[in-house]
């Protein structure tokens, strides 16, 4: 069983920022206008990042602070997607190969996205390849391994979101965020604590694949049903162990939503913000409209981690139908 992976400084947050500057803009955040909202909802459109994802950030760090001699040999990681452009857009800037273990269930949009950025896709049935995760990386692999969740570097580039949300919108209420693996989540509610501590974060899950909700109702990681759907980006049949206590101490809660709800946003950010945005990236926001328990009175932010979304599917949920 791996390591717990301990609580990350927000100093670690603050470096990550001046480290990645080269690599991720600072992400629109916009006020969502839009009829009947239980509360004021703003967005934060990471989908706009140069490969359509958050993931740069955590990924642009992490190789920044690796050794230069184990970057060389290459860099592989295993990801349904986003990780793996993230990865694969550093390996890119710093001229070393790269993998990418990517689950039999992955996009055609991500798919060719990743051949895009000159990086190598070698895909799995989706439970070996969760095992990649599971297990820090794959026996048939060979360079640098990068781990899209757990790694300390990767979580405190995603947390660089949370210091730009409270320098922009001081008088934040709740953040809610798309939970995959927790890197994310947990990198934004770290920087939280140290800038407004008060102020709740929490998970979005989908109810196909919600092993967060699920532990914390056990108070321990447990196994749920995992069933595939458009909203590739988020979900499993269980929670990564070592995301345990951190996510538990850091996060508010998990806020589970339907297809049809991560529909309906999909829809509300296309036809109110011009704004199109993946599966997993409209979870937060689908949790949002339906409103945040524990928000301390100022407006609710919902984090948009991703846009790659294909072509089929989109065209499908804009005309009422659910992939």
């Amino acid at each position: 069983m791996m390591q717990p992976v301990g609580p990350i400084a927000f100093g670690a947050i603050e470096a990550a920022r001046t480290r990645i500057a080269d690599a991720a803009i600072r992400s629109p955040l916009i006020r969502l206008d839009a009829p009947r909202l239980p509360t004021e909802v703003w967005v934060k459109l990471e989908c706009l990042q140069p490969i359509g994802s958050f993931k740069i950030r955590g990924a642009a760090n992490a190789m920044a602070l690796a050794d230069a001699e184990l970057l060389a040999r290459g860099v592989y990681t295993g990801s349904a997607g986003n990780m793996a452009q993230g990865v694969a857009f550093a390996a890119r800037r710093l001229g070393v190969p790269c993998r990418v273990v990517v689950p039999e269930t992955a996009p055609r949009t991500k798919l060719d996205a990743i051949a895009r950025l000159g990086a190598t896709a070698a895909p799995l049935p989706f439970d070996e390849w969760w095992g990649v995760l599971r297990d820090h990386g794959h026996p048939a692999e060979e360079g640098h391994f990068v781990h899209p969740v757990s790694d300390p570097a990767v979580i405190a580039g995603n947390g660089t979101i949370g210091l730009e949300i409270v320098e922009e919108l001081p008088e934040v209420g709740a953040v809610v965020v798309p939970y995959g693996g927790g890197g994310l989540s947990c990198g934004i509610a770290a920087a939280l604590r140290e800038l407004a501590p008060g102020v709740p974060v929490f998970a979005a899950e989908v109810e196909t694949a919600a092993p967060f909700a699920a532990s914390l109702e056990a108070e321990r990681p447990v196994e749920v049903e995992y069933r595939p759907s458009f909203v590739d980006g988020i979900g499993a049949s269980s929670m990564l162990r070592e995301m345990w206590p951190l996510a538990s101490s850091l996060l508010a809660g998990s806020l589970v939503v339907s297809i049809e709800e991560v529909c309906r946003a999909i829809r509300l950010l296309a036809g109110t913000a011009h704004v199109v945005a993946e599966g997993a990236g409209s979870a937060g926001v689908a949790a949002a409209l339906g409103g945040v328990p524990g928000a301390t009175g100022g407006p609710v932010v919902a984090v948009v981690s991703g846009g790659n979304i294909d072509p089929h599917v989109f065209q499908a949920i804009m005309e009422g139908r659910s992939p």
